[in-house]
């Protein structure tokens, strides 16, 4: 399969990128083997894997031509600017090639993707910010990059960068680049309108790279909600949530009234009901008014996009379909309502969701949690994970 038609299939993937080491970061891996690499990430769930061949990275040729050991598409990645460098990846085995718009004018990536083609060859057109991005689409990328990170400075701009993943036209393949070491901000980019990241240095940090891998592609991702102390969000963090959760509805025995701070690695939700303001928070889980307590059903929301379904149950009601309701909803699913560690893994069985969701099982009174209830909930739910 081409690398362009791997990125276009259903759901959210995964570039794995090999490299022993970057100009930023030092050495990463330096006596990494490409070939037992590119088997974990075969094994791990990668659409395609992404090869530095340029001596600043300790990359070679040589590395590509191992990696077709293995049967991902392979993106060359190093700094291209003629068609000799496109004959060399052709012949290396390549199925694509990077094009850096920073170092190249819009001639020169014209006649570059022009040549790509002509060899058999996709190309990843890599934009860095919005001048950039609108380079790409005026110059027909099929396969867009957005790249967190400067390529002059080194710096990461991860909000930055998710921006411009929305902006990104939806007819092109859209990758995010860099930074992203956790599923929370794997999710975040697939949120934005991502339908694919590309990871390295996290992968090549791990113990075993391909097991870094499936977890961070793997799903339903983990929530814990109705949190109003600091010390809890700290607790759920440890162990392991992607998402916290934060109730501004007045209804609500778990209410809270302001967004307590939480790592970069996690997603913060605010949950209102009724009517909402603006906050700093990742997302937003809506809920409707009904006959003075919230609707059944919320929909998540990055900034005003609805980007799932909440399937809850009705307010302190239980119904017996209720995973029929969620296994029949299409698009993105978090799965709420009567959620415990008990109960968890059937629920997801049941249904495949993108995320699940519990409050009350994992505390000791309203807004306080259980630090072991937390855990046992979240390992629960992770164990039942799936790429």
């Amino acid at each position: 399969m081409r690398f362009a038609d791997t990125l276009a299939a259903p759901g959210f993937g995964a570039i794995a990128e090999f490299k022993r080491r970057s100009p930023s970061a030092g050495d990463i891996r330096p006596r990494a083997d490409v070939v037992e690499i590119a088997r974990a990430y075969e094994a791990g769930g990668a659409r395609a894997m992404s090869v530095l061949v340029d001596e600043r990275f300790a990359g070679s040729w040589d590395d590509l031509r191992a990696a077709r050991g293995a049967s991902l598409p392979l993106l060359a990645k190093g700094f291209f600017s003629s068609i000799e460098h496109l004959r060399t990846a052709a012949d290396a085995g390549a199925d694509a090639v990077l094009l850096i718009l920073r170092d190249l004018d819009d001639e020169a990536v014209a006649r570059l993707m022009r040549e790509a083609a002509e060899l058999g060859l996709d190309a990843l057109v890599e934009a860095h910010d919005a001048a950039e991005l609108a380079r790409a689409e005026r110059l027909g990328a099929a396969v867009i990059g957005v790249n967190a990170r400067d390529l002059s400075t080194f710096a990461i701009d991860r909000r930055a960068q998710l921006a411009l993943v929305a902006q990104a036209p939806r007819d092109r393949l859209i990758v995010a680049e860099s930074a992203i070491a956790t599923r929370a901000q794997g999710a975040a980019a697939e949120l934005a309108g991502a339908d694919a990241m590309l990871v390295g240095t996290t992968l090549m940090r791990a113990a075993d790279p391909g097991v870094k891998l499936a977890e961070l592609v793997s799903r339903p991702l983990v929530k814990v909600c109705g949190l109003t102390r600091q010390e809890d969000v700290d607790a759920a963090v440890e162990a392991g949530a992607d998402l916290v959760g934060f109730i501004l509805a007045r209804e609500s025995p778990r209410r809270t009234d302001e967004l307590l701070a939480a790592p970069e690695t996690v997603l913060r939700v605010a949950v209102f009901v009724g009517d909402r303001h603006e906050t700093d928070a990742d997302l937003t889980q809506f809920y409707g008014r009904e006959n003075g307590h919230r609707s059944r059903d919320a929909v998540l929301l990055r900034d005003d996009e609805q980007v799932a379904t909440v399937v809850d149950l009705p307010w302190e009601h239980s119904d017996e379909t209720h995973l029929d309701r969620a296994r029949a909803t299409g698009g993105r699913v978090m799965l709420a309502g009567g959620l415990d560690a008990a109960n968890v893994g059937a629920a997801i069985d049941a249904t495949s969701p993108w995320a699940v969701d519990s409050a009350r099982s994992t505390e000791r009174e309203p807004g306080v949690k259980d630090h072991d209830a937390v855990r046992a909930w979240v390992q629960a739910a992770r164990a039942k994970v799936t790429a």
